[in-house]
């Protein structure tokens, strides 16, 4: 039933699933400080094998995605998937798609697979926290002024990536390294610098890109529309537009703090529903 509803539709499934496709994946993952049962372990081990060896080449590192495949980690729409439904797909396929059946793993190497897939997803979402959240807030929204820039729970700029469910495919650590390391940051590849064949200069967020045109929003919240073809250069910096010397300004004492606030919003977050006939951006 889930296949045949998935095959009659042309919606987020598609680019999330063509991909799926071997390489390798070395990567620990920072588990809860509670203890596990063995069998649980012993099965996202597995499961971390299986992925490496079936999933990771075009689903990325940390299956955040890549050049090749999508992000099927944080993408609420395979969030909301249930085991069963991502057994199902995996295990079957989506014919007429790039989707392969993987059937012929067997149900363990199945079961444990989707187990690791979820351990990715939720990694964040239960981790001790290492420092204050009721701190971290007063300093995402006072001090470090995160929320110029980035919204949590409703509250905050548009600017930058919206954070509430950020902790939840986060670390701690991963959360603090994006903070105080441009070269981490994810919203990296978003940033754009175009200028114009009269030589005016704009920064900001790509939000709409095509051949032909693109619409980008400066720091301001203005939208502007270029036509390529007007355009004397479009530059994609390496770095990040956030703030470069987060190190300096905040402690190790509010980093952390910051990072409890994260993970206590995303783990009370519900997952955002999609919204029909649209893919949500990473």
């Amino acid at each position: 039933m889930l296949l045949k509803s998935l095959a009659g539709s042309r919606g987020w499934w598609l680019p999330v699933f063509l991909f799926l496709c071997p390489a390798t994946l070395v990567q620990s993952q920072q588990n809860s400080s509670k203890p596990r049962p063995v069998r649980r372990a012993s099965q996202e081990f597995a499961g971390q094998k299986i992925f490496a060896a079936n999933c990771s080449a075009c689903h990325g590192l940390d299956g955040k995605g890549s050049e090749r495949g999508p992000n099927i980690v944080s993408r609420p729409e395979v969030q909301r998937l249930s085991p069963a439904e991502l057994n199902s797909i995996v295990s079957t396929g989506i014919p007429g798609t790039g989707m392969p059946a993987f059937e012929q793993l067997g149900k363990p190497a199945l079961s444990s697979l989707v187990a690791y897939l979820k351990t990715l997803q939720g990694k964040g979402a239960h981790e001790q926290l290492p420092g204050n959240p009721a701190n971290g807030k007063s300093v995402f929204f006072g001090a470090a002024n995160c929320s110029s820039c980035h919204m949590v729970a409703g509250q905050g700029g548009f600017f930058g990536p919206e954070l509430t469910t950020y902790g939840q495919t986060h670390t701690a650590d991963e959360i603090q390294t994006a903070i105080t390391n441009s070269a981490s940051r994810e919203s990296r590849r978003n940033a754009v610098t175009v200028t114009t064949q009269g030589g005016e200069r704009y920064e900001g967020m790509v939000r709409n890109e095509d051949n032909f045109s693109l619409q980008m929003q400066s720091a301001d919240g203005a939208f502007h529309l270029f036509s390529k073809a007007d355009l004397k250069s479009v530059d994609h910096p390496q770095d990040s537009l956030m703030h470069k010397d987060y190190a300096s300004r905040l402690t190790a004492t509010q980093l952390k703090d910051i990072a409890s606030f994260l993970l206590d919003v995303a783990e009370k977050a519900p997952v955002k529903e999609p919204s029909k006939g649209k893919q949500e951006s990473e």
